[in-house]
């Protein structure tokens, strides 16, 4: 016998996901017009809702602010004793409510009406007072409450944030909005960091690239690779492109194979054509070349092809692009 807890989360589940397939019926010709006037909004998008209306209002106005349209939350109870004077008329107003007929939020309509402010009214009936204020209506009916009292709001918060998702993926998409974008609000997040920091960012440069020339020693160079910490030698030409690198792994082989080469120029120990990023490329490119390449380190080079950094694992980690 199936446990009562899973009967609940199912039942839950089914009629939440009733409310959301119900909702596309509301996706029609003045949800077209509600995007077009959010695109085009020359201030903010207020968002207002009482209770569990403003928990979703205040997710909603989060969502619209990092997908390219300016929004924030307007508690409506604190509208009335001056915060109403946040609102110009150059905004649009998006007011939350199930039933339509709270009145901390419809004592606001008038005043709004005068300014000229457009609102967007997500509610259940046209009929009710913030339907018939609003200028925009967009339905966010269910039947039923997944509340067995029919009471809590589940369901019809659900819809609510549905809806505002909806609105603000449309909007996101009419604008063109890039996950470069997307980034450029979300500078502290990981998401950030790997889509503006760029190999220069991370790169080691100056005497910390281990850099060598043709006419350096075997000895010279395992030196050089031991105070880099990279486990790894460059060779450069007169022009300080890369010819070619010596690793860790390639001295391993070396020895494995019982080579006698400590007297060999190290030019024919290099391998030729090692693995390179521009320096201006996302550093997150790197880690791609990285991990299908399977190495730890990648040269970074100019636009003229001269050596300018050395980007390794380690660094990606301690910047937490990776």
């Amino acid at each position: 016998m199936t446990h009562p807890y899973i009967q609940s989360a199912l039942r839950t589940l089914d009629i939440e996901a009733s409310a959301l397939l119900q909702l596309k019926l509301s996706i029609n010709n003045v949800f077209v017009d509600v995007v077009n006037l959010l695109c085009a909004v020359k201030g903010r998008v207020i968002v207002m809702g009482m209770g569990k209306s403003g928990h979703i209002g205040r997710k909603i106005a989060a969502t619209l602010s990092s997908t390219g349209t300016p929004a924030f939350f307007v508690h409506p109870a604190e509208a009335s004793h001056g915060d109403l004077g946040m609102v110009t008329a150059q905004d649009i107003v998006l007011a939350i409510s199930n039933s339509g007929e709270v009145d901390e939020l419809n004592i606001l309509l008038p005043h709004l009406r005068r300014m000229q402010v457009p609102i967007v009214a997500l509610t259940s009936l046209e009929t009710s007072t913030l339907g018939r204020h609003a200028n925009y209506f967009i339905s966010t009916r269910v039947d039923n409450e997944a509340c067995p009292l029919n009471l809590a709001p589940t369901a019809s918060t659900t819809a609510q944030l549905a809806m505002g998702d909806a609105l603000a993926v449309a909007c996101l998409e009419s604008k063109g909005f890039q996950a470069s974008d997307f980034a450029a609000s979300h500078p502290g997040g990981s998401l950030g960091r790997k889509l503006l920091t760029r190999v220069s960012d991370v790169m080691r440069t100056g005497s910390a690239i281990p850099s060598v020339d043709s006419g350096t020693s075997f000895l010279e160079m395992m030196e050089n690779m031991s105070h880099s910490g990279l486990g790894l030698a460059i060779l450069l030409d007169a022009e300080q492109r890369p010819l070619g690198i010596f690793t860790d792994g390639d001295l391993r082989r070396e020895l494995s194979q019982g080579k006698d080469f400590l007297q060999l120029p190290i030019h024919l120990l290099m391998r030729k054509n090692p693995k390179t990023i521009f320096e201006d490329a996302l550093a997150v490119d790197a880690i791609e070349i990285m991990e299908t390449e399977r190495i730890t380190s990648i040269l970074a080079i100019s636009q003229s092809g001269q050596l300018v950094g050395v980007l390794n694992s380690n660094d990606l980690l301690r910047a937490k692009v990776i």
